[in-house]
């Protein structure tokens, strides 16, 4: 059975858009998702680089995260054809740990604790795919790379590209799938 790794933020939790709601709330700012388009927050406002980074040291931020559309149906579909594992890169954000974990027990709970991996550089993960946003882990990775669509890497060519789970249940299932909207 083929294997898929997925990575957790901006592809299976919205990730950009909680942290942008939180920093214009706190803040009293008013950066727009479309001012991130090809870049990120900390490069929009420098001046606020500390505060900004902050949130990511916080447990309760990856508790919250909203679930990004379709990513359930369509995992829980892909379980049925691959042997799926959530490949995280949490070495970056050692707080996240404990709150990644138990939103991952909340939303996807047919996910195996075994199929789960806390990691940093993702070209350790032995798998057929990767579904991640950042082009760094899939520049490494040694099985093909499918670039989740997010703001930050709209500009990024060179690999394949997937803009919601709808496109990523088209891409590996094809026919195969029953879920449909």
């Amino acid at each position: 059975m083929k294997r898929i790794a997925i990575d957790i933020d901006e592809v299976m939790a919205d990730t950009a858009i909680s942290h942008l709601e939180l920093f214009n709330l706190e803040h009293g700012d008013n950066v727009t998702l479309e001012e991130l388009q090809g870049t990120t927050l900390v490069n929009i406002r420098p001046e606020r680089r500390e505060e900004i980074e902050s949130y990511y040291e916080s447990e309760q931020f990856f508790r919250q995260l909203s679930v990004i559309p379709d990513s359930q149906k369509v995992i829980r579909e892909l379980q049925k054809h691959y042997e799926i594992f959530i490949a995280t890169a949490a070495m970056e954000v050692p707080a996240s740990f404990q709150a990644k974990y138990e939103w991952l027990k909340e939303h996807f709970s047919s996910i195996p604790d075994s199929h789960i991996v806390f990691c940093g550089d993702k070209s350790i993960i032995h798998a057929d795919y990767l579904i991640d946003d950042n082009v760094k882990q899939l520049k490494r990775f040694k099985g093909t790379g499918i670039l989740y669509s997010a703001a930050h890497n709209i500009f990024e060519t060179g690999y394949t590209r997937v803009n919601n789970w709808l496109e990523v249940q088209e891409l590996l299932l094809g026919e195969r799938a029953e879920v449909r909207r």
